[in-house]
């Protein structure tokens, strides 16, 4: 059996979609551009906080959540005008999702390099997630 490694679907997701620095993000945020979305798991929130401002969308309810035809869409969540930026721990969940969405017919997304851990050494306020 000849199977692609998790990090060949990473490599390939790369070439597909728009990758972004964390400066570039900061501005885009600042200017009111994008949407920051965490598709961690909700555990990774609890321990380790999220991105001030950002919306999370777990990485496995993501497409469907966006999906107007899924029963689990969520309508109006956001503005889905603005770019759609996602992040995760590092870097590799988000390229993952982002191919995704831009099979799905998405036009305006991208991730952030290096994901939370980059946004963090840059800088990004970090709040604090409770579990409720």
């Amino acid at each position: 059996m000849n199977i692609k490694s998790s990090q060949d679907l990473v490599s390939e997701a790369i070439q597909l979609i728009e990758t972004l620095d964390t400066i570039k993000v900061k501005s885009m945020l600042s200017n009111d551009e994008c949407i920051l979305i965490d598709i961690r798991d909700i555990r990774e929130l609890w321990k380790e906080g999220t991105i001030k401002n950002s919306k999370h969308i777990p990485r496995g309810m993501l497409e469907f959540w966006l999906d107007p035809q899924s029963s689990y869409f969520k309508e109006n969540k956001f503005d889905l005008s603005k770019k759609i930026i996602l992040y995760c721990a590092l870097g590799m969940r988000s390229a993952l999702a982002a191919k995704s969405l831009v099979e799905m017919g998405f036009k305006n997304i991208a991730h952030v390099n290096g994901g939370f851990d980059a946004l963090k050494q840059s800088g990004f306020d970090i709040i604090e997630k409770k579990k409720k």
